[in-house]
């Protein structure tokens, strides 16, 4: 019996998909609604590529169920839909006008209707795959906006754009959702993670921790070291097995067992000060998958 929830606009319950012996994704279960950001976090190999591929139907669960719309994914649920893939989903020997008529076309709109930049007008003539990576992303999104999705899928949506391209791109996000649209959104950027209003954190195909970033980072601490050489004890640290992040020249240990931290330090006869302090969200992310 399906466990899909009224008005979710992308709904998995309990969704599995198998590649032989191998799970790529194990039991999930995951709801985007309108007027929300989801945000869809996980080192890779955690199994984001392949959930999203299962939501737009593209594969199909191997158990569990997912719908889009509130029925099972399909040509007609994804004209409602905008998907910026990791791709783009551009084509490069084509112009930006070509490829803007393409997508046009595809989803029953006028080509003005999907509105470009003054940027990326004055590049109409151009191939794209001759122009900057920003500019295809902002290709890529304006051509997923054109037909004003009810739900946007963006995956990796950023990846490889300078802070202010970022920065604009995630305009053009907050602007649709404030029309009411649902998103769902992988990223690496743990500022672009921190907009979303609610996460789910996956590590090894499963869901690891779900909420908002005060859920996730809630009583998680780190160790903090500062030691005299902060290369010789990131060295020991991590000769160690412990995820050691650096800030400036302090480190900052992975771990809530500050006696066991100091052991290691004056085992390579080294001095430090540590303390327990709250984790980050990167920090956070990182124990939670240590952990599994």
């Amino acid at each position: 019996m399906s466990g899909r929830s009224p008005g979710a606009l992308l709904d998995a319950d309990r969704a599995t998909r198998r590649f032989g012996d191998v799970v790529a994704v194990d039991d999930v279960s995951l709801r985007v609604r309108s007027g929300e950001i989801v945000g869809l976090l996980g080192a890779n190999g955690a199994g984001k590529t392949t959930l999203i591929r299962m939501l737009l139907g593209l594969l199909a669960p191997s158990d569990g169920d997912v719908a889009m719309f509130g029925t099972t994914p399909s040509r007609a649920t994804r004209q409602r839909l905008g998907y910026v893939s990791q791709g783009l989903g551009l084509y490069g020997d084509m112009t930006v006008a070509e490829n803007v008529e393409f997508n046009a076309h595809a989803f029953g709109i006028r080509p003005d209707q999907i509105s470009l930049s003054d940027d990326l007008t004055s590049l109409s003539g151009r191939l794209v795959g001759s122009i900057g990576l920003g500019r295809q992303r902002q290709l890529a999104f304006a051509c997923a906006l054109g037909h004003r999705p009810e739900l946007l899928v963006l995956d990796e949506p950023t990846s490889g754009v300078d802070p202010l391209a970022r920065a604009r791109l995630w305009e053009s996000i907050r602007s649709e959702v404030e029309r009411d649209a649902g998103v769902l959104v992988t990223t690496h950027y743990m500022e672009e993670a921190e907009q979303c209003d609610r996460l789910v954190l996956m590590a090894a195909g499963r869901v690891a921790a779900t909420g908002s970033v005060g859920d996730i980072v809630a009583g998680r601490t780190v160790v903090a070291v500062a030691a005299a050489s902060w290369s010789e004890a990131f060295s020991a640290l991590g000769d160690a097995g412990y995820d050691v992040m650096l800030a400036g020249r302090r480190l900052r240990v992975v771990s809530d067992d500050v006696g066991a931290v100091g052991a290691v330090l004056r085992a390579a006869g080294l001095d430090g000060r540590l303390a327990v302090v709250s984790a980050t969200l990167e920090e956070a992310m990182v124990a939670v998958d240590t952990a599994r």
